[in-house]
């Protein structure tokens, strides 16, 4: 008799397989399982078994029927899985699969749930209140306040705040959520082994520690478009609510608020300047009635958790005061350049020598640190 383990090892190797079997997207292997029971005994799916299956097809039957039957092929598969596996402790990364009690509930309920997820920290935060704060990578000054704001008292409150480690609004959100003391996952859009937005290790290591890192992808998956759309219905996915702070009309968060509606979740949008840009994703979806209009956690929180509702809770936050930490050679020479006034983004990389690319990424952390703010124009001064 084989050991759960063992079993368990087994079931994991199959639905990997099956990940990578053409036309067997999350939706259809989860349906299969559900017939099936086991994902082993998809392998021995006749064709007839399915046809029977919601979602396939005869001609589509027929195309998975020969990938499956094709030994060779799905042999190969497997051996690439098997060695993924052997790696994944020395890179601190677990698996959880739909087959396991711990998969995250609300996860679980959409209508393609991811088969495997790849995690670095404790998914156990998904159990928790949770609240989707996702929103343009070019956050202006008002909507990076008012994340802060927001995702500060929800997380006060004891809400996981789930977004998507890009710049901009989602950093934002990560961000104020650890500076509260507050549990956070970051769903990536590649394998959970590349947090590609912050190679220097400034936030994701944090968000290891205080909640998890999540991919449905293999390790080592480069980024690719295909990819955000669907990290972006698991960020809906695991949370009760969704809240969109800036977009534009055709900004990914809107394909993120869709999703929520999808799932029948709670949809909540921050509204803006009538004229501007980063504001319209947010304006539109209120004026449509897809999104009800919030300017405090307290909105929010009335849907979501009712009975902790206190006026104290959503009064206005006193400033951060975030710990300090020395400054980086490139940090001292920006703020010294800033002590002339007002300086574009250009002006700065002259003066500092710091490439174009790296400047942006060193001023968002900084502007994260409340050591400069960013002005429309790409103009920043020193907030000292």
């Amino acid at each position: 008799m084989s050991s759960p383990r063992s079993d368990r090892h087994s079931d994991i190797l199959d639905l990997l397989v099956l990940t990578r079997i053409k036309g067997l997207g999350p939706a259809r292997i989860g349906a299969l399982l559900r017939k099936a029971q086991t994902p082993e005994a998809i392998f021995r799916f006749s064709r007839h078994d399915l046809i029977s299956t919601p979602g396939i097809g005869a001609t589509l039957a027929e195309s998975i029927a020969s990938e499956l039957r094709n030994h060779p092929h799905t042999s190969r598969i497997r051996n690439d899985a098997a060695r993924m596996l052997d790696k994944l402790p020395a890179q601190g990364i677990t698996i959880v699969t739909l087959l396991d009690p711990s998969y995250p509930p609300l996860l679980r309920e959409i209508y393609d749930p991811p088969p495997c997820l790849f995690i670095r920290g404790n998914l156990e935060c998904a159990n928790a209140t949770t609240l989707a704060v996702v929103g343009t990578r070019n956050a202006t000054a008002y909507g990076k306040k008012a994340t802060d704001r927001i995702t500060t008292q929800l997380a006060s409150a004891g809400v996981t705040i789930v977004s998507g480690l890009a710049y901009g609004i989602d950093t934002a959100a990560h961000h104020a959520t650890l500076q509260a003391g507050g549990t956070t996952i970051a769903v990536l859009a590649g394998g959970v082994d590349n947090p590609y937005t912050d190679p220097k290790g400034k936030l994701w290591p944090r968000i290891a520690e205080h909640g998890a890192l999540v991919s449905e992808e293999w390790p080592n998956t480069p980024i690719a478009p295909n990819l955000f759309p669907k990290r972006n219905r698991i960020i809906s996915g695991l949370s009760q609510g969704t809240l969109i702070v800036e977009s534009h009309n055709k900004g990914g968060s809107l394909i993120t608020a869709a999703s929520a509606i999808e799932q029948n979740r709670e949809v909540f949008a921050i509204p803006g300047p009538i004229f501007s840009r980063s504001s319209e994703g947010p304006n539109n979806l209120i004026e449509r009635g897809q999104a009800k209009l919030v300017t405090s956690a307290g909105s929010i929180l009335a849907e979501l958790m009712p009975s902790l509702i206190q006026p104290t809770l959503f009064a206005e936050p006193a400033p951060h005061q975030p710990q300090k930490t020395p400054l980086s050679k490139q940090e001292q020479l920006i703020l010294t350049a800033l002590q002339e006034g007002p300086l574009h983004i250009d002006i700065i990389a002259q003066q500092t020598n710091i490439p174009s690319p790296e400047l942006l990424v060193i001023l968002f952390d900084m502007e994260l640190q409340h050591q400069v703010e960013q002005h429309p124009g790409q103009i920043f001064t020193s907030s000292g």
